[in-house]
């Protein structure tokens, strides 16, 4: 009990709430300090203080690559609060807790033949989440209707993403840059799976989704900020392009119709490449 009361404390500020928010966002991902304290506009010295409360807690872990630290969330943790909060809440009683704590299964399973709704998110839906969107409709439209948006306004497709895609067959008639809040009308559809593909997406506060999606986050380097030669440019669209299309690829094999929620969420996590470990 002593343990789950300190991650309780050490979430009952309201900015150290918000960096743990934002380490669970970008799960499994691990983030640096500075890139935490620009996010969320907290200096470097605070910033320091609220990181060693809650790895005190034992909510955060921390990964060293090179001279520098990183920090990723301890799901671990988060269950064992969860567990303790609503346990004997649910027990026999679990109208008192819909929808996290009920057993449910992926829609999927329900209705094998529906299509999976999975929405791509970047900051500009240029490039990334255009990629994305292209390979999993390529891959898999049979089974998957695809979509992708950006969460900064007025944004429009990057020429040299529109130029690979071209080059490697795929139809971009249809392609445009749109916002996310084209997703979050009534008339929307409902996403199974959402998964940003940038870490500025990421980062960012968005409203609940309806319907709990399955969500993770795939950073890719930005290959708009590329710079260089024209080869040096292109190579850094390719490889954007390639990381997204091993991940997809990887995705669209995993048997929807037989795998809970939990289970497809934690694949779905599984999916990310090159994960450290915490020390």
């Amino acid at each position: 009990m002593e343990k789950i009361l300190n991650c309780l404390t050490a979430l009952g500020h309201p900015q150290r709430m918000a960096v743990f928010r934002l380490l669970m966002r970008r799960y499994p991902d691990s983030v640096p300090a500075g890139e935490l304290g620009h996010a969320l506009s907290i200096k470097p010295s605070t910033l320091s203080v609220y990181l060693s409360a809650l790895s005190r807690a034992g909510l955060i872990g921390k990964t060293r690559v090179g001279a520098s630290l990183r920090y990723r969330a301890r799901l671990e943790t988060s269950r064992r609060i969860m567990d303790y909060l609503f346990l004997d809440c649910c027990r026999g009683r679990p109208e008192l807790c819909p929808p996290l704590f009920q057993n449910q299964d992926h829609r999927t399973q329900e209705n094998p033949s529906k299509k999976i709704n999975v929405l791509f998110i970047c900051s500009g839906n240029s490039a990334r989440s255009i990629f994305a969107e292209s390979i999993l409709r390529q891959e898999a439209a049979d089974r998957f209707e695809v979509f992708s948006a950006g969460t900064k306004p007025n944004s429009a497709l990057n020429p040299e993403a529109v130029s690979l895609l071209r080059a490697k067959d795929y139809d971009t008639k249809s392609l445009r840059a749109k916002h996310i809040s084209e997703f979050q009308t009534g008339g929307a559809p409902e996403m199974d799976f959402i998964f940003t593909v940038c870490d500025q997406a990421a980062n960012e506060e968005c409203a609940t989704w309806p319907g709990q999606p399955i969500s993770a986050h795939w950073g890719v380097a930005d290959p708009a900020k590329a710079t260089g030669t024209k080869a040096e440019i292109s190579l850094a669209f390719q490889r954007a392009y390639s990381a997204l299309f091993e991940r997809i690829q990887a995705f669209s094999s995993l048997p929807f119709e037989t795998l809970d929620s939990v289970s497809l969420q934690k694949q779905v996590d599984n999916l990310t490449l090159g994960k450290d470990q915490e020390i």
